[in-house]
């Protein structure tokens, strides 16, 4: 998990000024983007896909602190570099051919092309049916199944939530399917006032994989409304709605690397409570 306090500053270290949203910060041969959080009281650290290190801190954090706290979880910060290179996809392209086997809930559904269907995409018997005037363009191909994910998967979520939303006793969120980049899903608390049921953004890619995991995705986000961090309360309170929580993430990770992303993403979302974290109020 996450490194998520800080120790105290060591003897002798500059000292400086409070850090500020967007700041690069030097220490040693890391380079880490500082973000700034109003609801964060402690530090914490996120590794990208992309090897950038992202330093999240309180608003009233100064170098001082950072950098030792930084200096405290070097080892961490290599740790999660080399699970980066572990999880790299195992592909990232496909051909719009007939044949070509896509995914849907777990279940794999061939293509076919086929002249003026009613929809650019459908799935019909097990077939995801493309419209061969799409298919002749691969971008615009690409692009109409991406749409397809997005709906469908957005219609399929709506019965989805409220039984796990239950479960952990919290208001059922507004949901949208979208890219998410480098998470599979996120919990966007909103900032107006009053009583807020915020929203949660899934990953079109995500409903590729088998339903249990798509769950997972969904109970990690929904235990972000009652808890915004990964510590130790957080996973009390997912493992009592999924006690197998920790194997599927795992899992997440391995099928995740197979899933298709579009026109080729250079790294597959990292699976909730992983690195970087899923609160990208992060995922997700």
């Amino acid at each position: 998990m996450p490194p998520s306090s800080s120790p105290l500053p060591s003897p002798g270290d500059p000292v400086a000024g409070n850090l500020s949203d967007g700041q690069l910060l030097h220490v040693g041969e890391l380079q880490l983007h500082i973000r700034v959080s109003g609801r964060r009281t402690r530090l914490g650290l996120t590794v990208e896909r992309d090897g950038s290190v992202i330093l999240r801190t309180p608003p009233d954090c100064d170098e001082e602190r950072a950098r030792a706290f930084v200096r405290a979880h070097e080892d961490w910060i290599a740790d999660k570099a080399r699970l980066r290179d572990r999880f790299r996809p195992a592909h990232a392209s496909v051909d719009l051919i007939d044949g070509t086997v896509f995914r849907y809930l777990g279940r794999d559904c061939r293509l076919l092309l086929v002249d003026a269907d009613a929809e650019p995409v459908r799935l019909q018997a097990g077939r995801l049916r493309l419209d061969r005037a799409f298919a002749s363009d691969q971008a615009a191909g690409r692009k109409a199944l991406v749409d397809w994910y997005q709906q469908t998967g957005a219609a399929w979520s709506l019965g989805r939530l409220q039984p796990w939303a239950a479960r952990m006793d919290v208001t059922e969120p507004r949901v949208e399917v979208r890219d998410l980049g480098l998470r599979w899903g996120a919990y966007i608390p909103d900032s107006g006032r009053g009583v807020s049921t915020g929203r949660m953004a899934l990953h079109w890619a995500v409903f590729q994989l088998p339903i249990r995991l798509v769950d997972y995705v969904i109970a990690h986000e929904l235990a972000h409304i009652r808890i915004p961090g990964h510590g130790a309360d957080y996973w009390r309170l997912l493992r009592r709605a999924i006690p197998e929580c920790q194997r599927l993430k795992v899992e997440l990770d391995e099928m995740g690397r197979r899933v298709w992303l579009g026109d080729g993403s250079p790294s597959p979302p990292w699976s909730p409570g992983s690195s970087p974290s899923s609160a990208i109020a992060p995922g997700f």
